[in-house]
């Protein structure tokens, strides 16, 4: 199977807008970051979770943590306004400041996590460390969006 030919089915649910490329699938080798919502795509078609990328979740690959398929003109996205309102709320309830939530969860910066609340895109494998730490499926922190 060639590169064009992987790209052509991990865009095989989108209908408008630019789709991702073979060169944004083929960096992946030399780059430690992937786009999330990117990511995403190419999870669905390899058929995998987020999880499953996350050193010990025994369970990786159950149910619960499997993504929903899009439908045609759709395109499953990381919600994250949702994963900073439910940061914000796990770490009001501990009682952290966005410097001591940054330093537990690590990679971040405070104005890194406060800036999800502005609905922007979010990088892989960093996003599964606000994951992990909030105990709860990826899953859980996505949307399907239409066109």
């Amino acid at each position: 199977m060639t590169w064009a030919s992987v790209a052509s089915e991990v865009n095989r649910f989108r209908t408008k807008l630019r789709p991702i490329a073979v060169s944004t699938i083929t960096s992946l080798r030399e780059k430690p970051v992937g786009e999330g919502d990117g990511i995403l795509q190419m999870l669905l078609w390899l058929g995998r979770t987020p999880e499953s990328f996350v050193p010990g979740i025994p369970d990786a690959d159950s149910a619960r943590y499997r993504l929903p398929a899009p439908k045609t003109g759709q395109i499953l996205r990381w919600d994250t306004r949702a994963l900073s309102a439910a940061l914000n709320a796990e770490r009001v309830t501990r009682q952290l400041t966005w410097t001591e939530l940054a330093r537990e969860i690590g990679g971040f910066t405070p104005n890194m996590l406060t800036n999800l609340s502005k609905g922007g895109r979010t990088g892989f494998p960093q996003v599964m460390r606000i994951v992990r730490w909030l105990g709860r499926p990826a899953v859980t922190f996505t949307w399907i969006a239409g066109w």
